[in-house]
């Protein structure tokens, strides 16, 4: 598995995909639909897809795909080798979201959460397999969210494709299970060669399984928490887990406009308070000239709305 490309920026959201086998582009085709990392507080999520023609459905059942949860590492290497192997009637791709992708978006101004962009990247992925020619007839979910309304969700927007939605959908498909190892597997090679763009000299690579409630995450949590800029990309600092360190072990920032008294603390360092420049003007105060920008644009200050 070639990754390069999002080692290359590995703090956007970078796309993989095989070849399309031809036979894809001819013969109905199912496609499942997986994640992996949803969980830590370290490294990426990774979504995946896998698809093959259905009439290569015991094909694929054969190769002894399973929940990608169940195996070792070693086990998804081998199989997703098999997989790679079977490219003449087997595809897949991959979407890699970088931990600085998900936090920037769900701490945005307007909320963008995990669910949202979980769905948003699925939707993304088969409409992909769509665009490259995969006739696709069957697609199978894995769910996050209600599974009814994510299964009618995904129906509206793919009429003519017979969607199924199911929680442990891994454990019931093999063609989830199968997208579940391709995403796993992604996942496990990014984390191993994170290349880290803060200069934190020697890291400790031994971080646990990266889940907020494995000691070893919080130990790793701890050490590489700087007091004033606080955490490296790898990690998510969206999390309450990483919040929380924040919050105790940073020094402490204070905004003073952020509170009620913001204009009482500004004048009493003698400062003008930044909201009172987006305020009108208080009787008595004495009149500004107007900037030029403004009078030659004939622009005035409104008192009022």
């Amino acid at each position: 598995m070639d990754l390069k490309q999002f080692e290359a920026d590995n703090s956007g959201s970078c796309r993989l995909a095989s070849r399309i086998p031809d036979v894809c582009r001819t013969e109905d085709c199912c496609l499942g639909v997986d994640e992996a990392g949803r969980g830590p507080v370290l490294g990426p999520m990774v979504y995946g897809i896998c698809f093959c023609p259905v009439s290569k459905k015991e094909e694929l059942k054969d190769l002894k795909v399973a929940d990608s949860k169940t195996l070792n590492e070693a086990e998804r290497e081998n199989l997703f080798q098999k997989l790679d192997e079977a490219q003449s009637y087997v595809g897949w791709a991959l979407q890699i979201l970088s931990p600085n992708m998900i936090s920037t978006s769900m701490l945005q101004r307007t909320k963008y959460n995990l669910n949202a962009l979980s769905h948003d990247t699925a939707i993304c992925l088969i409409q992909y397999a769509l665009d490259s020619g995969v006739q696709l007839k069957e697609v199978y979910v894995d769910t996050v969210g209600p599974a009814e309304k994510y299964e009618k969700k995904l129906s509206q927007l793919f009429p003519g494709i017979q969607v199924t939605v199911r929680p442990k959908a891994d454990s019931l498909f093999p063609v989830v299970s199968a997208a579940s190892i391709c995403a796993k597997v992604a996942r496990d090679h990014v984390v191993k060669g994170w290349n880290f763009a803060e200069d934190l000299g020697e890291i400790d690579t031994d971080y646990g399984s990266g889940y907020p409630n494995d000691p070893k995450t919080k130990e790793w949590l701890l050490k590489y928490l700087d007091p004033v800029f606080g955490y490296p990309q790898f990690v998510r600092f969206s999390w309450s887990t990483a919040q929380t360190l924040m919050d105790s072990k940073a020094a402490p920032v204070h905004w003073d406009d952020d509170e009620e008294d913001g204009e009482k603390a500004a004048q009493q360092q003698n400062n003008r308070s930044m909201l009172s420049y987006f305020s009108a003007s208080a009787e008595g105060d004495r009149a500004q000239p107007t900037h030029r920008f403004f009078s030659e644009r004939r622009l005035k200050s409104l008192k009022s709305l």
